[in-house]
């Protein structure tokens, strides 16, 4: 593992790339969309030029080569590879334009690149790809996160199960719509200190920086048996929404549902 390496996979403009790069930390980052990538090297072009940042314009895929992209015309974070989540995201009101990008094997870029400190994953429906490239190497993250499911319990448990199988033993789970409200600690806990201000979207803080306590898989799991219950009532397609009188309820209460990662430690 490279202590000072951090890979950055669905890097859309750079916002946590930014993060990564003013800790002290090289980053290898990931990103389908053609114009989210040049935007990202436009942000960050001194330290592409410096050789700390390299960017890597492919989707992830299970095999190498040409890839349908679904890019959100309206929500440009929405992006991915994955038709289900295509659809959903129609249903919730953001159309898609498809385009064909490259595809690249999760275990091509760890090979490439080396096993980094810590990985986050953020890529609309394929995350899973990157943790199970791990299995294939004994060397693994210190840390990494990802978007967990809200809608499938099988899913959740199965990503859970690979956690457990890859040797990760902590977890946290972070509402994602309070990131921009997350302030940097000083002294720092992971790298150097950077006074951050994140933006709606990004992933926030990872490792020991991470909000909240570390929690056991059976506490973790406690915690989104809470938050799939929420989500089954306010969700995307949830009970609330099915009615004239259950949205009004919702304009009344507006319930936080957000979105939430899971942070995994060794």
């Amino acid at each position: 593992m490279d202590e000072r390496l951090i890979m950055d996979i669905g890097v859309h403009q750079g916002e946590d790339t930014e993060f990564y790069l003013k800790k002290g930390f090289r980053v290898v980052g990931v990103e389908a969309h053609p114009e989210l990538i040049a935007s990202a090297k436009e942000r960050l072009d001194c330290y592409v030029d410096g050789g700390r940042l390299v960017l890597v314009n492919a989707a992830i895929s299970a095999h190498a080569g040409p890839v349908t992209f679904f890019a959100s015309e309206s929500r440009s974070v929405w992006g991915t590879t994955s038709q289900e989540w295509a659809e959903r995201n129609q249903r919730l009101g953001s159309r898609s334009t498809k385009m064909t990008v490259a595809g690249v094997r999760a275990e091509t870029l760890l090979e490439e690149y080396g096993i980094p400190y810590y990985m986050k994953v953020d890529i609309e429906g394929a995350d899973m790809l990157c943790l199970e490239a791990l299995q294939r190497f004994r060397d693994r993250p210190a840390f990494v996160s990802f978007e967990s499911t809200k809608t499938s319990w099988s899913r959740l448990l199965s990503e859970f199960a690979l956690l457990r199988e890859l040797g990760y033993t902590r977890f946290k789970v972070v509402q994602q719509e309070d990131v921009v409200r997350q302030a940097c600690p000083f002294p720092a806990r992971e790298g150097a200190y950077a006074a951050h201000r994140f933006e709606l979207g990004a992933s926030g803080m990872f490792g020991e920086e991470a909000p909240g306590d570390w929690m056991t898989e059976h506490e973790a799991l406690s915690v989104y048996g809470k938050i799939f219950n929420r989500y089954r009532l306010f969700g995307d397609d949830g009970l609330f929404k099915r009615s004239r009188m259950g949205r009004g309820v919702m304009r009344l209460l507006r319930p936080k549902v957000g979105w939430y990662d899971t942070h995994a430690g060794q």
